[in-house]
């Protein structure tokens, strides 16, 4: 089968091959026909080193598919399932998925699954991006790691939900938890970002104000609600005139440097919540001095997976998307083919693009 491969961290491109297999179903697992896979920021990430990935690994994390066959312990799923790929899986059991209510941060299936290999080419064992790999014709999950959908919900748009829409609206909804009449700045427009608007839109933000150093993503950031979109340059000014120089009521970083990190934090207001949700590298710091956290009484938070538990937040996502109040069908900027899969992740880097779904 078709996949694409990543040999080494720190190459550009992925090495796509037909002679791919996956391998064998254990009893608690799910084979999948992936037929849409959006191409995140994450993967580059895991390209460059900023997540840790151990090669060779097909990438891809965020997709949807049919369920072709299941291991022998699972009942609660058949073939033809549609479903999406909800590539960190709790275990429903520890204390993060009951008494804590906080199923996103469950590791017990993750790790493992990180670990485990799920493909095979010529005789060399290849893993799977963040336990998944949805790069692939086919692929391999615990049948934990899916969220069965209606068959009538296209999968090019369900796809979407697997990963990026729903950290960026989660952790506008679920982090931040954005209340109606606030302000709210987005820093960064791409697919997390689009969807950080779009979660502080249904939030009831009075004023959302984008930024990104892209001028094109502008026009992009204000069609899918921002009420403002301006150039990093401009940021200063756009918090002076919509917030009297106070600063915003939540403020969320979605690209995943240090240095917007703290430009975030920063344009929050006293009392207000700056959210992290781009993924930066482990070696690299952000500052902040002892007084101003003690003085500004902000809410400094981090964001994993938009702080939701999909089981149920992927249909809240979907219901929202059904009503009109989520517009997902304009977050796909292109529909490629996974030949072109190399382009694909140059228009990422470059910052082109909301979101591009491989269609298998």
């Amino acid at each position: 089968m078709l996949a694409a491969i990543m040999r080494e961290v720190g190459e550009v491109n992925l090495d796509v091959c037909d002679d791919v297999e996956m391998l064998d179903l254990g009893p608690d697992d799910v084979a999948i026909k992936i037929t849409h896979t959006g191409v995140c920021h994450s993967d580059v990430s895991a390209m460059n080193g900023t997540i840790p990935q151990a090669p060779p690994a097909v990438l891809g994390h965020e997709g949807a598919g049919i369920i072709e066959e299941v291991g022998s312990n699972v009942d609660d799923l058949a073939p033809g399932d549609h479903v999406i790929v909800m590539w960190s899986p709790p275990c429903g059991n520890c204390i993060y998925c009951t008494g804590r209510h906080q199923p996103n941060l469950c590791v017990n299936i993750t790790f493992g699954e990180m670990a485990r290999m799920k493909f095979t080419q010529g005789g060399q064992e290849i893993g799977g991006m963040a336990g998944a790999g949805t790069f692939a014709e086919k692929m391999l999950m615990p049948r934990q790691g899916v969220v069965k959908i209606d068959d009538d919900i296209p999968l090019d748009v369900a796809s979407l939900i697997g990963c990026g829409v729903m950290t960026g609206a989660g952790a506008a909804l679920n982090t931040a938890k954005i209340s109606p009449g606030s302000s709210a700045l987005v820093i960064g427009a791409g697919g997390v970002g689009v969807a950080a608007i779009q979660g502080a839109r249904i939030a009831g933000a009075a004023e959302i104000v984008a930024v990104d150093k892209n001028p094109a993503k502008l026009d992009e950031a204000i069609s899918f609600g921002a009420t403002h979109a301006v150039l990093p340059e401009d940021l200063e000014g756009a918090k002076n005139e919509i917030t009297g120089g106070d600063g915003f009521d939540y403020a969320l970083e979605c690209v995943g440097v240090p240095a917007l990190m703290r430009t975030a934090y920063d344009m929050t207001r006293r009392g207000g919540t700056c959210c992290i949700v781009g993924v930066g590298r482990m070696e690299e710091m952000v500052s902040f001095s002892a007084f101003e956290l003690f003085y500004n009484e902000k809410t400094l938070v981090g964001s994993y997976y938009g702080g939701t538990d999909a089981r149920t937040d992927f249909h809240r996502l979907l219901r929202l998307w059904k009503n009109g109040r989520l517009d997902l069908e304009s977050m796909i900027t292109r529909r490629i083919t996974i030949d072109e899969i190399n382009p694909a992740l140059e228009a990422v880097r470059n910052g082109e693009v909301v979101r591009q779904v491989i269609e298998f």
